[in-house]
């Protein structure tokens, strides 16, 4: 049997795309014969990236300078995008950032600004996405990044920890409201993954140490890891699982 396969010529949208996690899950896309439309914040991560996906794949691809933060410009690129492409068929919200301090160190600025970028945007391009799935009569899936953080608490990770415990609750609570209407909402929720992202916080020998102890594997995925479990969530195969979040954590949060 060939796995996979329904996933030819949907239209996905991911947040996020340019770098990390988010490239990879846009590719892994593109392979399998979809259309993909990448957003970020940094013009020449996603143009790099989107020459990537266009020798990856045949498909319609599309690179989106935004900042998820900027509520009135989700509602335009999802316009933009059902009027380019005609629907949305599946939703990655992977875009994320964090700012590893001490809890009592944290600003009004920094607790603003990743529950913004983490659970905020979340909601809002979900809810754009919702809508139009729902007025246009059409099925879709909608696949969240949450953390393994969703579940367990860390050192200087106050805020992080929350929008991220927010984003299992966000997604449970969307699934329960739009199952009637054939829109399939579910989350992946990794572990550290090596990514040109993570690789300062990993110069810290200490820190690695610490991060590598707690993983069962003995190891820390790859992006392809998480890619994995988001294209199960998105294809034929997860068809009847909604509200649910994969953990992808090596084991880390079965102690």
């Amino acid at each position: 049997m060939t796995y996979f396969t329904d996933l030819h010529n949907k239209t996905v949208m991911v947040t996020g795309g340019s770098k990390g996690i988010g490239k990879d899950i846009a590719l892994s896309f593109v392979k399998l014969g979809a259309h993909v439309l990448i957003i970020g914040r940094g013009a020449t991560a996603l143009e790099d990236t989107l020459a990537e996906l266009n020798e990856a794949g045949s498909g319609k691809h599309k690179a989106v300078v935004a900042d998820v933060n900027d509520i009135s410009r989700i509602q335009e690129i999802v316009a933009e995008t059902v009027r380019d492409y005609g629907t949305i068929d599946i939703l990655v919200n992977n875009a994320g950032v964090n700012i590893p301090k001490p809890a009592i160190e944290v600003t009004e600025e920094d607790w603003d600004t990743i529950l913004d970028t983490n659970l905020k945007s979340v909601f809002f391009f979900s809810q754009a996405v919702g809508k139009h799935l729902i007025e246009q009569g059409k099925k879709g899936k909608i696949i969240n990044i949450a953390s393994q953080m969703s579940f367990v608490g860390y050192i200087k990770r106050a805020a992080y920890c929350s929008s991220k415990g927010g984003v299992v609750q966000l997604t449970k609570a969307l699934a329960v409201e739009w199952s009637s209407f054939g829109i399939n909402v579910n989350a992946v929720a990794p572990t550290f993954v090596e990514t040109e992202l993570t690789a300062g916080m990993f110069k810290d020998e200490n820190f690695k140490k610490d991060v590598e102890s707690r993983i069962l594997l003995g190891k820390m995925p790859k992006p392809k890891d998480i890619s994995g479990a988001v294209l199960y969530l998105a294809s034929e195969l997860a068809d009847f699982v909604t509200g649910e979040t994969i953990k992808v954590d090596g084991g880390w949060t079965a102690i």
